[in-house]
């Protein structure tokens, strides 16, 4: 047996590929699905499982109106999820990884949340939401542009020091919950501006036009795949996306056809920044409408899988951000119906997640069996 490197694949052989590899998974996590059935001393069927998962997430075996506000929901969830993975594109195809999308997003949110704490019923509602996302944006763009500056000076290594940029973020998260804290004394935020405060409702994306708070849904979906096509665009066929790609590939490259390597590291992270504190945006204002620490969630890390398996293809991180979204809805739902907890759901996402990241050797390699030609 040896191994070779492929010139090349043909897309549907790829996803051919693909399909194989999840489908393999699935066999692969139902065979641990009996096993831990088998270990609690009742029989689990994997295919029930499988079927209570996207229950969790489509609200399948519900009524029409659960069925549609779960399908809306998982929706909704994916579209912020694929948001941070199209902020980190532009970073990962310069091969400067960008860690801290968590922290960068965590900012964002701080500055979408104080202009609806400070500003609500003071400036005209349209003007409320034009802070809101220049807060946010300015505020993901200077978190990126940091370790951007110092990577271009002095050359530090951008996966430490994005790391570390994350915890400075939470810490700063919780110094605003402290300071924001409503009502006092109860450690947290609570629901910025919500039924029965003054300004009721104010800041949030669904009462942007008035017409109801599940418009909140669509708008999310609309804004994230606008910026899915302005990211696909700006990678593909602008200067700028020319400069990530050669910079990516050589530094040395790059400088010999003169792009000021350092100049470009602290733009694409400026804008990688931005867009991952625009995610923090969206986080306030249409999903928890509050801010904490757990805000992001874990979206930063789990949006650097997403970007990595779509190779900064932002429509492709559309399809892979759904698989982790619904594994993600799926796990309340089994642990409810089969007494099971989260972790399981994990064990199956990360078994999946193996066998996708597996498959990539298959389509970068060929194996080829017998006696090699001499």
């Amino acid at each position: 047996m040896h191994i070779s490197k492929r010139d090349g694949i043909a897309t549907w052989k790829a996803w051919l590929i693909r399909l194989i590899a999840v489908l393999i998974a699935l066999v692969v996590a139902g065979f641990v699905i009996m096993m831990v059935g088998s270990m609690r001393g009742v029989s689990l069927n994997p295919i029930k499982v499988y079927m209570s998962m996207a229950d969790g997430a489509f609200g399948t075996s519900s009524s029409w109106m659960i069925t549609k506000m779960r399908s809306w929901i998982t929706i909704r969830d994916c579209m912020i999820l694929t948001c941070i993975a199209i902020g980190l594109a532009p970073a990962f195809k310069m091969r400067f990884w960008n860690i801290g999308a968590e922290g960068q997003m965590l900012v964002g949110a701080i500055g979408a949340a104080f202009c609806m704490i400070n500003l609500a019923g003071k400036v005209p509602t349209p003007v409320l939401f034009l802070c809101m996302v220049v807060f946010a944006i300015l505020a993901g763009a200077f978190w990126g542009f940091i370790p951007g500056f110092f990577k271009a000076r002095w050359n530090t290594n951008e996966t430490l020091f994005t790391l570390m940029m994350n915890y400075i973020a939470i810490q700063l998260t919780s110094f605003c919950v402290a300071l924001w804290e409503y009502p006092p004394g109860s450690n947290s935020v609570g629901t910025i501006n919500g039924a029965g405060k003054p300004n009721t409702y104010i800041g949030w994306i669904g009462n942007l036009f008035k017409k109801g708070f599940d418009d909140d849904y669509m708008i999310v979906v609309l804004i994230v795949l606008f910026l899915a096509a302005l990211m696909y665009i700006y990678l593909r066929y602008t200067k700028q996306g020319y400069e990530i790609a050669v910079v990516g590939e050589s530094e040395n490259t790059a400088r010999y056809s003169g792009i000021r390597v350092p100049y470009v590291y602290m733009r694409t992270m400026a804008i990688s920044g931005a867009i991952c504190g625009f995610a923090g945006f969206l986080a306030v204002s249409a999903v928890s409408r509050t801010i904490s620490i757990d805000t992001a969630g874990g979206r930063g890390f789990t949006a650097i899988i997403v970007a990595w398996l779509a190779k900064m293809n932002p429509f492709v991180m559309i399809g892979i951000s759904a698989l982790l979204t619904f594994m993600s809805k799926g796990a309340i739902q089994i642990a409810s119906d089969f007494g099971l907890n989260e972790y399981v759901s994990q064990i199956i996402t990360g078994i999946i997640l193996f066998f996708i990241l597996g498959c990539e050797f298959f389509l970068n390699y060929q194996v080829h069996f017998g006696k090699q030609k001499q």
